[in-house]
């Protein structure tokens, strides 16, 4: 039996949408058929995007104490709903002794064959060059918004983390509109928190959703099986 371990709380509603995913796509027809999960909602683990863009505290012994916490618990493998914190994938991966399924990665696999994606993302990912550093392996392009339209993407994002604010009010469109001409083949929804937005916005595209791309894959890890494929 394999268990799957999430390093959580980046944010909560992420780490809840990945379960629901894990849930929702796992061919079950009675309890233990699901995945065996050990979940560490770590809250207190400082912004990422702070420390990336250099005015906040470093999250990496956080990281790494969740990662630690959850090998001393049994996890057989660990995954990370948080786009941004896989800038800290090597150091954490380094300090445990079981595998860390690389998100980004997964996305990558499935991008394979794509020329041009756009990626919406927080600023720390974009300055950390998270999606990049690994498609670089790939013949895949990735293309970032310019800096007024990253403002957008980051407002959507927190309206999400601290629940405030009507996001039908926040211009995403010219986001999307700005990728459109460009002529991208799909837009990666690069944090988390996105999926989430665009579900309550009913937005509907050639969209990549990470989180599920990563629920597909600890299905597929935890030798259970799967009612789709991405």
């Amino acid at each position: 039996m394999k268990i799957a371990g999430v390093l959580g709380g980046m944010g909560p509603l992420a780490t809840v949408d990945l379960l629901q995913k894990i849930i929702k796509y796992t061919d079950a027809k009675k309890d233990s058929d699901h995945v065996h999960t050990i979940i560490d909602n770590y809250t207190e683990i400082p912004d990422r995007s702070a420390y990336i863009l250099g005015h906040g505290e470093n999250p990496l012994k956080y990281l790494i104490d969740s990662a630690s916490k959850l090998e001393a618990m049994g996890a057989s493998f660990i995954v990370m709903p948080c786009n941004t914190a896989h800038y800290f994938y090597d150091a954490v991966s380094k300090n445990i002794d079981i595998p860390f399924i690389n998100m980004i990665e997964e996305v990558a696999k499935i991008s394979k064959g794509l020329k041009k994606v756009g990626l919406l993302a927080t600023k720390g990912t974009y300055v950390g060059k998270v999606y990049e550093n690994v498609f670089a392996n790939y013949e895949t392009i990735i293309e970032v918004p310019p800096v007024e339209l990253q403002e957008i993407v980051s407002e959507l994002i927190y309206c999400i983390k601290n629940g405030k604010g009507d996001i039908h009010d926040i211009p995403i469109y010219k986001v999307l509109d700005y990728f459109k001409d460009l002529g991208v083949d799909k837009i990666i929804l690069g944090c988390t928190e996105l999926p989430l937005a665009f579900k309550k916005l009913k937005l509907k595209g050639d969209f990549l959703d990470p989180t599920k791309i990563l629920a597909l894959s600890t299905i597929e890890l935890a030798d259970k099986k799967r009612t789709t494929k991405y």
